[in-house]
């Protein structure tokens, strides 16, 4: 019966404990959990980038980054989520403008000289570069190929397999952005195989499938073909993908655990496999899972709960 009251635990924060204090201070005003927070998190460059994105996130509709930037403001930490906070609130004024609809390039150009400073305070950080990368998508017509080049290996000389550095790219790539499904897929793959074993970048061309997903439903291409949109999760080459990931990525994992920093990648994994009808494959993920789920990308085949309830009952004793 305790099977049935099953709930998946969609935390924001991803089980990550002392993120959620942080983030806690932030409604208070409170900048110095913040700045213990990073502090202790040091050069651990998967835990830094997720929780300053995360710590970013709850920033922007307060004033809390630049309080902590006035008292200490020449606070590496302080400078490298003050450009990832105004990264977001670029990004949230583009949401609220609507798709196709160009925000102030100034806010733009604001959060591009943030990232810059951010980069120069914190020489080994990653993260400024990965906000950078971010945020150029928001320019109309993208950035000129050489600077984006150069950005990236900035960033790739300080961490060449960082999930979240190489999504960003991915999504620059993107035909809902500035690029193609071809290039975006190129991208994803090639990432993939120069990746070592054991490492999550094989799980790029999942993202770059939902990616391609949403691109027919925001155009509307979704009526023109329903069967072959029903067939994007389950073709040939995605089920090929998926195995492929579990093979490079999972197999070949040293640590049992899961990092607060990579719990979204593999909800993606186990989403392609749910949907790629690989029973070996999302029973295993699904069970490495246990409760620990993400919104994303359920939420954009339907509701979350709804999904990962079922496909957990489907799934279970699977792999």
């Amino acid at each position: 019966m305790a099977r049935d009251r099953f709930a998946p635990d969609f935390d924001p924060d991803c089980g990550d404990g002392l993120l959620t204090n942080a983030t806690q201070d932030i409604v208070i005003g409170r900048w110095q959990g913040l700045r213990d927070l990073l502090r202790i998190t040091g050069a651990d460059w998967l835990a830094r980038g997720h929780r300053i994105r995360l710590l970013a996130q709850a920033c922007a509709s307060t004033s809390t980054a630049e309080s902590w930037l006035a008292a200490e403001p020449y606070s590496a930490d302080a400078l490298v989520l003050r450009a990832a906070t105004e990264t977001a609130r670029a990004f949230n004024l583009a949401i609220a403008a609507g798709r196709g609809t160009p925000i102030d390039q100034h806010r733009i150009d604001t959060a591009v000289t943030a990232c810059l400073q951010a980069a120069e305070a914190y020489l080994d950080d990653p993260t400024p570069w990965i906000s950078l990368i971010s945020v150029a998508r928001l320019y109309p017509a993208g950035v000129r190929r050489q600077e984006l080049a150069r950005w990236w290996d900035e960033l790739h000389r300080r961490d060449p397999y960082s999930v979240e550095g190489h999504l960003q790219v991915l999504h620059y790539y993107s035909a809902r952005w500035h690029g193609s499904h071809g290039l975006m897929y190129d991208f994803a793959r090639d990432a993939a195989g120069v990746a070592p074993q054991g490492s999550a970048l094989p799980v790029l061309v999942q993202y770059a499938r939902v990616e391609e997903y949403r691109y027919a439903l925001d155009a509307g291409h979704a009526g023109q073909s329903a069967v072959g949109l029903g067939q994007h999760w389950s073709h040939d080459g995605a089920v090929s993908d998926v195995r492929r990931t579990w093979q490079r990525w999972i197999i070949g994992r040293t640590d049992n655990g899961i990092a607060p920093g990579e719990l979204r990648d593999l909800n993606y994994l186990a989403h392609a496999a749910c949907y790629a009808g690989d029973k070996e494959v999302a029973g295993a993920v699904l069970r490495l899972l246990g409760p620990r789920a993400t919104r994303t990308p359920w939420s954009y085949t339907g509701d979350p709960e709804v999904q990962f309830v079922k496909w957990r009952k489907e799934m279970r004793g699977r792999g």
